[in-house]
């Protein structure tokens, strides 16, 4: 038998989006008869409009329904209740769903006055009418915050917290006048939640899917009187996911299964934030993948688990030379140098993109979706990693670029854990750059983990003896209201009030801001300001800076390795450590993107090549030993020469002749090269034919092989 709420009257506060929309939307489809409650407050808690309670109602009104729309602050809670009895002539059930980013000052007294007072005062008004009419259903919005604290968090979790102590003591007074009051901790996808969830997650938490569990609870045939729902008695049940692929859940299913959902047999007791959403991972995985009932388990909310896989988040980033420009703005650049000119002026003949740009790309996946999976979680910014390399040179200054996330490994660090993210960028099949992010999660440690991985990319410790460059710089003011706007949006950097929460006086310089800044110090210091001499940088983030402080780089050379680390002059504290910056050396060019038109194919092989020795090295060096020189020629003149050295170290590709000490040498034309590979023409024919000539060690043709192999799809 389907639920139904005819006759009865609804109201909803926060109904304008999210959660509260799917109420109301929910219970007017079920016959009720709601006040839409809203003050049309933007996400950040400014502004009033009456748009947002407005077109909820003109929804509801639209699919036959009855609605009427207030705008009032649940602080004058008389006037939302009489809303209700002017226009339907009593109150039945009350839903408080209103949230911490939503307000607009963020000191204690009003965290207190909206969420806590504000409930007891739209309650207060509507407590007498409902135990005179013995019937009254009344929900309370927590969140994980009240219920396992937050840091930085303190005021609103103070507030969630007593909003569960007023509801449990509603439940027992109003428990023989038939006025139940429950309260729920819910996780859902929404425009405050968009910001900090992946894509798939947010459409994988969609509101409604909260919307069954709040209407059965307020059903007349609901006997539930007390509860909190995400957990129950702070513990959490196996339960039974109601939810399944491609299906609509309803409150039937969750009052069929609410035996199980209720059944505390084998419960779990999560001791924080972190460890209470890993299992909505866990069972969303279940629903995509159509394996509900293998292991059924969710929560009191219908979600949950144990455990926690890795998800990958894909996204495009589509760019000119407008965010080329913004990015060398925002890491410093100015006109008073010229040799800056070439990163910002479009129309230099040798414009082009910093090397660390290959950031911005790799930070929208995160941005997107990725360091944070679920609100609330304590993510400290100014502590972590960073490592960009580049396969490739960014030569051209506009495109799209397709970046993939994955967590390749968390830490378990004690007071935090740290999450290891892998992003490897794209232009179209080809793989541009790999960036990997080392992020802080304050609080999420202690739960028996590892604390090292044989995945973090790690440099050789500097020698601080042998400091051979100093290069300092001011930063401006506005160098954390500039970066921001290359896609790094977290109001650390730009808010006052936000940074304060972090215990920072004021907002924060990005780290990768700082590590822009370090980068090119290097670029300048030791590669003459050519972006195409940048091979690969690291660094850690140490300690924040603050905008108007001067960054001090200290660079020292090994080979084709500088070590470097960054310090605030003013303060002489280091904030980036442990840093070095991979150089191609003067004959070690980058390998370029095949140029557009009249270009040689053979570059695309030579590349290919040189990302197999730097993967494969030291096992190709024990199979070949020996240095090859390729002469590649076109027309007739010599277009590229090549040295590949299999003998040296882990192996080696360069650009040149390389100084004579090859063992073998192939003079050969760009085109008959590219059948050689393909296996279009035979080596033997070629060199017969006098298509490919061969000086030196002849014999060591016959290890080409271990070379060429697997290009015949070039």
């Amino acid at each position: 038998m389907s639920l139904s709420f005819e006759g009865r009257v609804v109201l909803v506060t926060g109904a304008g989006g999210g959660l509260g929309r799917e109420y109301a939307l929910a219970f007017a489809e079920r016959g009720a008869s709601v006040i839409v409650n809203d003050l049309g407050a933007d996400t950040k808690g400014g502004g009033k409009s009456s748009a947002a309670a407005d077109k909820v109602v003109e929804e509801i009104r639209a699919k036959g329904g009855k609605a009427v729309a207030n705008y009032d602050s649940v602080e004058d809670g008389e006037k939302l209740i009489q809303t209700a009895l002017d226009s339907f002539g009593r109150i039945g059930v009350i839903l408080r769903d209103r949230s911490f980013a939503r307000t607009s000052d963020l000191d204690w007294d009003l965290i207190q006055r909206v969420h806590l007072r504000g409930s007891f005062l739209v309650t207060r008004a509507a407590w007498n009418h409902m135990k005179n009419q013995k019937f009254g259903r009344i929900i309370m919005t927590t969140s994980a915050a009240g219920i396992y604290g937050n840091f930085g968090q303190a005021n609103y979790s103070a507030a969630k917290l007593g909003l569960l102590g007023l509801a449990n003591t509603l439940a027992i007074e109003g428990r023989k006048y038939n006025v139940y009051c429950n309260t729920i901790a819910p996780v859902a996808g929404s425009r405050l939640t968009e910001t900090v969830m992946p894509p798939d997650v947010v459409a994988a938490l969609k509101a409604e899917y909260v919307a069954p569990l709040v209407l059965w609870l307020c059903h007349e045939d609901c006997q539930e009187n007390g509860g909190l729902f995400e957990v129950l008695r702070w513990e959490r049940t196996k339960g039974h996911t109601v939810r399944q692929k491609n299906k609509a859940m309803s409150p039937e299913a969750v009052r069929d299964h609410w035996d199980k959902i209720c059944d505390f047999t084998a419960a779990t007791r999560p001791s924080g934030i972190q460890e209470s959403l890993q299992s909505i991972m866990t069972v969303l995985s279940q629903v995509e993948s159509d394996e509900v009932g293998a292991n059924p388990t969710a929560s009191a909310a219908a979600t949950g688990g144990s455990a926690i896989n890795p998800v990958m988040s894909t996204s495009l980033f589509t760019f000119n030379h407008t965010q080329c420009i913004l990015y060398a703005l925002g890491v410093g650049m100015s006109t008073k140098d010229p040799d800056h000119l070439r990163f910002l002026y479009e129309n230099h003949p040798d414009f082009g993109c910093l090397p660390t740009f290959g950031v911005i790309a790799s930070q929208a996946v995160l941005m997107e979706g990725g360091l944070s999976s679920v609100p609330g979680l304590g993510i400290d910014f100014t502590q972590g990693d960073s490592v960009l390399k580049l396969n490739w040179f960014l030569l051209f200054c506009s495109g799209t670029l397709r970046s993939e996330a994955t967590v390749a490994d968390v830490l378990d660090k004690g007071s935090g854990a740290v999450l290891l993210l892998d992003v490897n960028t794209y232009n179209g099949d080809e793989l541009l750059c790999f960036n990997q992010f080392s992020v802080f999660v304050v609080g999420a440690g202690g739960f028996g983990g590892k604390r090292t991985s044989d995945r973090v990319k790690v440099g050789f410790p500097p020698n601080l003896r042998c400091i051979s460059k100093l290069h300092k710089n001011r930063t401006s003011l506005l160098n954390a209201a500039l970066y921001r706007l290359s896609g790094d949006w977290n109001p650390l950097h730009i808010d006052p009030s936000f940074a304060a929460m972090g215990g920072f006086k004021q907002p924060i310089l990005h780290g990768l801001c700082s590590f822009g800044f370090a980068a090119r110090h290097v670029l300048k210091q030791f590669a003459g300001n050519d972006p195409s001499r940048f091979k690969a940088i690291k660094a850690r983030f140490a300690k924040p800076v603050l905008p108007g402080q001067s960054l001090q780089t200290e660079m020292w050379k090994e080979g084709n390795r500088v070590h470097l680390q960054c310090k605030v002059k003013e303060t002489d504290v280091v904030v980036l450590a442990g840093a070095y910056v991979d150089l191609h050396g003067e004959s070690d060019a980058p390998l370029e993107n095949l140029p557009q038109g009249g270009g040689l194919q053979s570059e695309l092989v030579f590349a290919e090549i040189g990302r197999r020795i730097e993967s494969l090295g030291s096992e190709l060096v024990r199979k070949v030993n020996a240095v090859f020189g390729w002469e590649i020629t076109k027309d007739g003149k010599t277009a590229a020469q090549w040295t590949i050295d299999l003998k040296s170290g882990s192996g080696s590709l360069h650009r040149g002749a390389g100084g004579g000490k090859a063992d073998v040498t192939f003079t050969v034309s760009d085109q008959d090269f590219m059948e050689v590979v393909q296996g279009k023409l035979n080596p033997q024919k070629a060199f017969f034919s006098g298509k490919l000539k061969i000086r030196g060690n002849i014999m060591l043709s016959q290890k080409l092989e271990v070379i060429l192999k697997d290009y015949a799809k070039l």
